[in-house]
This record gives C-alpha cells, structure tokens and sequence, in this order.
C-alpha cells in the first residue's frame, strides 16, 4: 500500500511539474518541487536561515548567479554576481573550501545549477537559497542598488515574474541601468 501511495504521489508531482513548464501555470509549491526533482543533491537553505545567517558574525558569501542585467536592477546585498563556474571561480578568489556559500537567482533553477558546479570546485558548505530573490523580495526583504535600498527587482521575463509580487517588478521602460 505505501509502495502503491508513493507512486501514485510521484505520478501526482510530475502532473505538476509537466503542467507548469508546458502550460505556464506556476505555483511555488510546484516549482520547488521540480528544482529538488531536478537538482536531488543540492542542498536548500530558507530565506529565514539565510536572513538569520546573515546577522551573525561568521561571512557567508552570497553568489547572484543572474544575467547582469537582472543583478544590476537590484541584489541582496553583499551578492557577487556569478552566472557560470568560471565566474564563480573568480567571486570565490582567496575563500576557504569550508566557507558558507549561499546561490540564488530568481526562483532556484540556475542557482541550483551552479551549486553542483561550485561543489565541483571543492567546496563544501553551498547552498541554494529556496525561492531565491523573488521569494526574499516578497517577504518584504531588503534588495539593493549600487548601495541603496529599492524596491524593484528584475522580473525575469512575464512566465516566471508570476511568481514575483506585481508591485516589485521593473519596468524596462524606466530605462537601461547601465
């Protein structure tokens, strides 16, 4: 009987996981599902626990692993921006192997990507920040430009900006940030 429930719940999940990337209904419940699915070795931390991680004392490097464009419109502050494994190479220059590393993006899929590269390298403690930066920004969770405290973040493109909060998008129309 548990053997028959766990199937039919694996059927159940990948109905989900098909009818969100064919037919653009998405759901953080059915995304999160599929980025585990997707990724199964990549471990998650919360936006709660990066929060808190964030108010100690002990660094945790913080990778954007978004285009440039997305980064310059707003980050979480301290992110480096690093969009492949080189790039991280080059954001992770002089931290030890054994340091906290937290990737995100805009809901975890290319993160999660680059954490499997990134412990490629031989790091040890990276991490995917669940529901990445749209889900902080949701939250009501601080994002920054150039320094400064906005309100905005680039919302990838009008399918995954569903799971954006419509009052935190950018507008393209504002101009180039560059």
């Amino acid at each position: 009987m548990t053997r028959l429930f766990s199937t039919v719940a694996l059927v159940g999940t990948l109905f989900g996981i098909l009818a969100c990337r064919d037919h653009g209904s998405l759901e953080w419940g059915t995304v999160k599902t599929s980025i585990r699915s997707d990724y199964p070795t990549v471990r998650h931390v919360s936006t709660d626990e990066l929060a808190y991680w964030l108010q100690q004392d002990d660094p945790v490097v913080l990778i954007d692993a978004r285009k440039h464009e997305e980064y310059a419109v707003s980050h979480i502050t301290g992110a480096k921006r690093a969009s492949n494994v080189e790039e991280a190479l080059a954001a992770l220059e002089g931290i030890t192997l054994n340091s906290p590393v937290v990737v995100y993006c805009s809901v975890g899929y290319r993160s999660s990507a680059l954490v499997g590269d990134i412990e490629g390298l031989g790091f040890t403690k990276v991490f995917n920040l669940e529901g990445s930066i749209f889900q902080w920004a949701n939250e009501g969770r601080p994002v920054y430009r150039d320094g400064m405290k906005v309100e905005v973040v680039h919302p990838y493109d009008s399918k995954w900006g569903k799971l954006l909060n419509r009052v935190l998008w950018w507008n393209s129309s504002e101009g180039s940030l560059d």
